[in-house]
C-alpha cells in the first residue's frame, strides 16, 4: 500500500495588505506576507504548522533579522527547512521581504 501526501506550494508572497498597505520595515512586511501564505493555506485546510520549506528573500542584510524574528515567531521545532537569499531589489522599491512556501500533509 502507497501513502499519498498533498502539497501546496505557494509563490513568492510580499508584504502587502488586501488593501493595498506595505509596512515600512523587513518586520512588518515579513508578519503580512507570513498572513497571506496563512490565507493560501487556509483555502486548502492546512495552516503554518504544515510548512516544510520556507524561501526567503530580503534585499539587503540589514533587514535579515527582522525577516528571522518573524519566522521564528511563527515555528516551532521541528523548524521548516528554510533558506534565506539577499537580492538586488523586487517589483517596487518599497519591498523588501519576499517569502515563498511549501506545505504537506498526509494524503
Amino acid at each position: 500500500m502507497s501513502s499519498r501526501s498533498r502539497f501546496v506550494f505557494t509563490s513568492g508572497q510580499l508584504g502587502i495588505d488586501k488593501y493595498g498597505v506595505i509596512p515600512a520595515g523587513a518586520a512588518g512586511q515579513a508578519r503580512v506576507a507570513f498572513d497571506n501564505i496563512a490565507a493560501i493555506l487556509a483555502e486548502a485546510g492546512m495552516g503554518l504548522r504544515d510548512v516544510v520549506r520556507l524561501n526567503a528573500y530580503v534585499t539587503g542584510r540589514e533587514h535579515m533579522r527582522g525577516y528571522m524574528d518573524v519566522r521564528n515567531g511563527l515555528f516551532a521545532e521541528p523548524y521548516p527547512a528554510s533558506t534565506l537569499m539577499i537580492v538586488g531589489g523586487f517589483t517596487r522599491e518599497e519591498f523588501v521581504v519576499e517569502i515563498e512556501a511549501i506545505a504537506a500533509t498526509p494524503g
